[in-house]
């Protein structure tokens, strides 16, 4: 009778335990209305040109126990491209670049989340104009848990890259009199993320 007690209180005891460790799990989603993708790149290497990409939808798995075990997967809707201007912006959907009537959304998977001197760094994969590589993002955030006006969970984070816009393929260009390139190669991207709790 001893020993059946003894069972049933260990039982109980992984029971709680198992319970009060998944309940640091936390599902989330993007919040399209309040996230963005920016990007700068150099316009004949003289000045930044800046746009942003809207529509930005996905998901995030939270562990809060261990934020190095969380994961995200993201889309970005390519034919929201804004630089301001409607000419540069029709020529940026064009087969010349991002050609969005193929490639109508850019997706991000993550593959592996760290801490390296404090800076979370997150690596995963990132598809372009139907193309496939590796990169990696410096992450602030996740921001502490705020409550909306409707009730609804909401948290926030940041997170910046560097990409080579020539290994996704998008090699248009132009070449001025000095032999310099109308467009630089090295894009910069921002991201601001909303999500909420699900």
């Amino acid at each position: 009778m001893q020993a059946l007690c003894k069972t049933a209180i260990f039982t109980a005891i992984l029971a709680l335990t198992s319970i009060a460790a998944s309940a640091q799990i936390s599902k989330w989603q993007i919040d399209p209305a309040h996230s963005e993708a920016d990007f700068t790149v150099k316009h004949m290497g003289i000045s930044n040109v800046h746009g942003r990409f809207g529509n930005v939808n996905g998901s995030l798995t939270l562990d809060d126990n261990g934020i190095t075990k969380s994961n995200v997967n993201a889309t970005v809707d390519v034919t929201t491209v804004d630089t301001g201007v409607a000419q540069r912006d029709t020529h940026l959907k064009s087969p010349d670049f991002f050609d969005s009537a193929k490639y109508p959304e850019m997706t991000f998977v993550s593959k592996n989340l760290s801490s390296v001197d404090g800076q979370l760094q997150l690596t995963g994969d990132l598809t372009l104009h139907g193309v496939t590589k590796s990169v990696t993002l410096a992450v602030e955030g996740p921001s502490k848990e705020q409550l909306d006006p409707y009730g609804k969970t909401r948290r926030a984070f940041s997170a910046t890259t560097t990409i080579h816009r020539q290994d996704f393929g998008l090699t248009w260009n132009g070449n001025l009199k000095s032999g310099d390139s109308v467009l630089g190669d090295d894009v910069k991207v921002e991201l601001d993320i909303e999500l909420i709790k699900q």
